[in-house]
Formats: C-alpha cells, sequence, structure tokens
C-alpha cells in the first residue's frame, strides 16, 4: 500500500508539472493585457505613465520580456514562487491570490457542499427505484423528469426558478448572499444565508441529479442480473437485503471513480449560478479575473484546482480498497 501511495505522489507530481506548463504557457498567450488596460485608464484620467514606470510594472509582474526565454524564465521564476506557496499577487484585487481564493471560495464550499449532499440522497434512491421497477411507471416518470433537468441550461433554469419563486410568489430574496438593508446577527443571519442560499442550492441539485440517476440505474440494472443476485434470491433473502447489501454495494466502484472530480467542484464554485443570482462565490471571482486578465490570479486559480483534481484521483484510487476488499493496491 505504501509503495502504491508513493508512486501515486510521484506521478501526481509529474503530471502538475505538465499543467503548470499548459497553464503558464495559455495564459501568457491570453489577448488581454491587464496592465496596459490599467495605464490607459491611468491616461484616461488626465495622469501620463511614464516608460519607465510601465517598464517596471510589467517587470514586477514578470510579464517585460516576451523573448522566448524571457517566457521561460517567467515560468520557472513563478513554479518557484510556486514551491513556497506563494501564488503571487493579483491584480484586480491587489492582495495575495491565495488570501483572495480563501476569503472567496467558503461560500462557494458551502453551497456545493449542501448540493451534493442532496444530490446524493435523491438521485441515489431514484436510481435504486428506477433500476428496481424498469419498465414501470415509476421508472418512465423518473427517467423523463430526470431528462428535463440534464436538458436545461443552468443559467435559464436559474433564471426561471428566480423568475417563479423571487419575482413572482415572493418568497425567496432573487439575488446576493445577505440582505444589505439588514443587519442580522446569530439565527437569523443564518436564516437570511438560508433564504438566499435556497434558490441557487435548488437549481444546482437539480441539475445535477440526472448524471448521479442514471449512473446508478445503469450499475444497478447490470448487478442485478448477476448471478450471485439470483443465488441470493434463491436462498430467501428478503429483497430488501438482496437489494441494499448485495446489489447496491457492488455498484460503488463505478461511483467512486465519479467521485474524483467531487473534491475539485466543492471549491471550483459554480460559474453560472453564481453570475445568474450575484453571489460573490470563487467561480464568480475566477470568470471576472478572466474577463479583466488578472493573469496571477488565473494561474494560481488553475493550479489550485490541478491539485485538488489529483488529490481526487489518488483518494478516489484509495477508496477502491474499502469498498471493494477484493481490489489490492499494489
Amino acid at each position: 500500500m505504501l509503495k502504491y501511495i508513493l508512486k501515486r505522489i510521484a506521478m501526481s507530481i509529474l503530471i502538475l508539472l505538465g499543467v503548470s506548463v499548459i497553464i503558464y504557457f495559455l495564459v501568457r498567450l491570453m489577448p488581454v493585457d491587464f496592465i496596459q488596460s490599467k495605464i490607459d485608464a491611468i491616461n484616461q484620467g488626465g495622469a501620463t505613465v511614464s516608460k519607465e514606470t510601465q517598464d517596471a510594472m510589467y517587470a514586477t509582474y514578470g510579464l517585460g520580456d516576451n523573448s522566448f526565454g524571457g517566457i521561460v524564465k517567467g515560468y520557472l521564476n513563478w513554479l518557484g514562487a510556486l514551491a513556497r506557496f506563494d501564488l503571487g499577487v493579483s491584480f484586480v484585487h491587489a492582495e495575495p491570490v491565495a488570501d483572495v481564493i480563501f476569503n472567496h471560495m467558503g461560500i462557494s464550499f458551502i453551497i456545493a457542499l449542501i448540493a451534493t449532499i442532496f444530490e446524493f440522497l435523491i438521485a441515489i434512491p431514484l436510481g435504486i427505484t428506477a433500476a428496481t421497477h424498469q419498465y414501470s411507471l415509476r421508472d418512465y416518470v423518473v427517467t423523463v423528469l430526470v431528462m428535463i433537468g440534464i436538458s436545461l441550461p443552468s443559467f435559464f433554469f436559474g433564471q426561471m426558478l428566480k423568475d417563479l419563486l423571487a419575482f413572482k410568489l415572493g418568497w425567496f430574496p432573487s439575488s446576493k448572499l445577505v440582505d444589505a438593508t439588514a443587519s442580522y446577527t446569530g439565527i437569523r443571519l443564518l436564516g437570511d444565508y438560508f433564504m438566499h442560499c435556497f434558490i441557487p442550492i435548488l437549481t444546482i441539485v437539480i441539475l445535477s441529479i440526472g448524471a448521479r440517476m442514471r449512473m446508478t440505474r445503469t450499475n444497478m440494472l447490470e448487478v442485478m442480473n448477476s448471478d450471485y443476485i439470483r443465488t441470493a434470491r434463491a436462498k430467501g433473502l428478503e429483497e430488501s437485503v438482496v437489494i441494499n447489501k448485495h446489489a447496491f454495494r457492488n455498484t460503488l466502484i463505478p461511483m467512486v471513480t465519479s467521485l474524483a472530480g467531487l473534491l475539485p467542484s466543492l471549491f471550483s464554485g459554480a460559474i453560472i449560478t453564481e453570475q445568474v443570482f450575484d453571489l460573490p462565490g470563487i467561480g464568480n471571482i475566477a470568470l471576472d479575473a478572466m474577463n479583466r486578465g488578472d493573469i496571477p490570479f488565473i494561474m494560481g486559480y488553475n493550479m489550485f484546482l490541478a491539485v485538488l483534481s489529483v488529490l481526487g484521483v489518488l483518494l478516489a484510487d484509495l477508496m477502491y480498497g474499502l469498498v471493494d476488499p477484493r481490489v489490492k493496491l499494489e
């Protein structure tokens, strides 16, 4: 087990090195020049930025030399900063990228975590009941509803829920995270958070349960036709025991594979949903950084997600041995 973990860690480091090269060179090719835009804004305000000041601004962020050698040198400097856990300083926020991510990540994480919990609580039972009642009215109804949810774009469905629940019925606030006109504390503040986050969480849950439900249904159908399931029924075991103890447990390995992407999704933020509901989550911040050419933030944020993705794959591999004792990690 230890040998396997060390081998996977070494492979993960190589993968992250490759990802860092791709991120750095792609970001350096972005058509947006934030520093030049900032200089133009200063010039339009009546002030004049000297050539020396412009060169100093570019040099500060490692963007002064666009030759191949300069880009390679800039990459090595950035990689060395990453090794010291230094993600750089954001152009837009004028503070360390790590602080910007940390300050806005909590909102996205809490919303994603709550949505993921409800996704599993709803999608897995729906998948099981659809598989155990194949071709019944229950199966058709669940499948049709899930396909409708999968087909709807998040910006359209979120806007539709906001129009219905917020504007027409007035049950929930339409946007933001808290009511800026009130000064709630304690339980009332938590209640205000709940009211503002209800529609975004509902949007994410409804649009995400489809894939999980279909995966559960497909895996359950494959397992239900296995010989050991027929043997368990022939022994006279109760149907609930056959389904929950024998059938469902053997559908967990494919589900564990899908969990590899769960860790980065908890921290990456729902960009479109956060835009629709104007939430100050990390997804909204990342989109704004992309639009405004905030190179240090874009690079640091993507490397942060790359690390989480590699950790998610590693954790998924380690969980195989827990789900199925027959799997040997060597």
